[in-house]
């Protein structure tokens, strides 16, 4: 058997006060005709990473809706995640290499998941690139499968596109977070356009004092009587964090107390992720005012939510990104972000409305130092970045999509 994600039970009504009744009597609604349907999340990481974030509310909400819910994690070696992590970057449309014993490796794991892969399901989700083949070596069942993808794919790289879009098509339905996602060689019988969200309950994004937020971000060395800068992310080129720094250093010019704080987490399916974490590390140089932290030095969910609380500036400068859930994070907060014009963030920052979109580092720093010198401009547009995220990106919204895909596949 797939190891099996143990989780804490969610109370659906929990969630009147921040979504409303009406939102929640629409989920009731399209719950009723799945009273008892199972279903199985399949990923990759039980720890680490927007996924595993957003099923860690999304299947106990399944259940409490009255779905037999459960999460499972696929096993594998360096080696496999070494290749998914290159599939990750190549679906991106990175130039990197896609040798046939990559593919077999690939394959391999696939295989051996699929025989390890037991139970009856009515539906089965695939979370991205690294599972993506059970489908294929399970035995046919009565299940209807469903492909989740959490990455930009709207230029794939083709020797990785070309290889994933026979497996991707073999899958009942396809979920994608934008249109423009959906790649050439796939047709589903149904295509849901979900886009990710975040658990206003959870302890990162929890409403939390100043007072508070201060004194936990103090204890990482952090002067909270100056203005910081934040970018919450995994280490990764696709993150940017070095482009982060270099803006940090023009803005430092002009706003020479600023404070720059790098925090991620170290996930068991990244293996790149250290050798990026030294480079960033590398990269900040003898700074002081520098702040590279993660989850070995203690900084968890209700850390990142008070680094996110005391900020005054949030950056999110990626140059890819399938949706980016710190952008959420950050808005739902009433900090106005500065994103990356890249994939999903675009749907959540309305350049100079919630924040602010930056293709260099040149316009980052710009505007970095824009929202530092003013903020009342920034409070009003933190403002306009919660409620957007309270319209559009939180986890009830989520489940009644699901339910809805759900319901089209019966």
């Amino acid at each position: 058997m797939l190891d099996k994600v143990e989780l804490e039970e969610k109370d659906l009504s929990a969630y009147r006060a921040v979504v409303g009744d009406d939102t929640i009597e629409e989920i009731h609604r399209l719950a009723e005709p799945l009273q008892g349907a199972r279903v199985v999340h399949v990923n990759a990481t039980a720890f680490g990473g927007g996924v595993a974030e957003m099923l860690q509310t999304l299947v106990p909400l399944m259940r409490e809706a009255g779905l037999d819910a459960e999460w499972r994690v696929i096993e594998g070696a360096d080696e496999f995640f070494d290749v998914t992590k290159a599939c990750h970057n190549g679906l991106q449309g990175a130039d990197v290499a896609f040798t046939d014993e990559m593919k077999q490796i690939w394959k391999d794991y696939n295989r051996k998941n699929a025989e390890a892969f037991e139970g009856d399901y009515d539906f089965v989700i695939m979370h991205d690139p690294q599972p993506a083949g059970l489908r294929h070596y399970h035995e046919n069942s009565g299940a209807r499968w469903i492909w989740r993808c959490h990455i930009d794919t709207s230029e794939p790289n083709p020797d990785f596109w070309g290889f994933f879009a026979p497996f991707i098509n073999e899958h009942d339905a396809g979920v994608f977070t934008m249109e423009q996602y959906v790649g050439p060689g796939v047709d589903f019988e149904e295509l849901a356009i979900i886009t990710p969200t975040i658990d206003p309950l959870a302890a990162k994004n929890a409403a939390m004092g100043l007072d508070k937020a201060r004194g936990i971000v103090e204890e990482f060395d952090l002067d909270t009587t100056r203005p910081i800068a934040t970018q919450i992310s995994r280490f990764d080129p696709w993150k940017d964090p070095l482009g982060v720094i270099d803006a940090y250093r023009i803005v430092k010019e002009e706003v020479s107390d600023l404070q720059l704080a790098l925090v991620g987490s170290m996930a068991s399916d990244d293996p790149e992720g250290w050798y990026y974490l030294d480079k960033t590390i590398r990269h900040a140089g003898e700074d002081f005012d520098i702040h590279i932290l993660h989850n070995f030095h203690g900084v968890a969910a209700l850390e990142v939510g008070a680094f996110q609380t005391a900020s005054d500036v949030i950056v999110q400068k990626s140059v890819k990104e399938g949706f980016g859930l710190t952008v959420t994070e950050g808005l739902w907060k009433g900090k106005p972000v500065i994103g990356g014009d890249a994939g999903g963030i675009t749907l959540q920052i309305i350049d100079g409305e919630t924040g602010f979109l930056v293709d260099s580092v040149e316009q980052c720093a710009d505007r970095m130092q824009y929202l530092l010198e003013h903020p009342e401009e920034a409070d009003k547009m933190g403002n306009a970045g919660r409620e957007r995220v309270r319209e559009n990106f939180l986890s009830t919204r989520h489940l009644a999509d699901y339910l809805e895909l759900f319901n089209a596949l019966s």
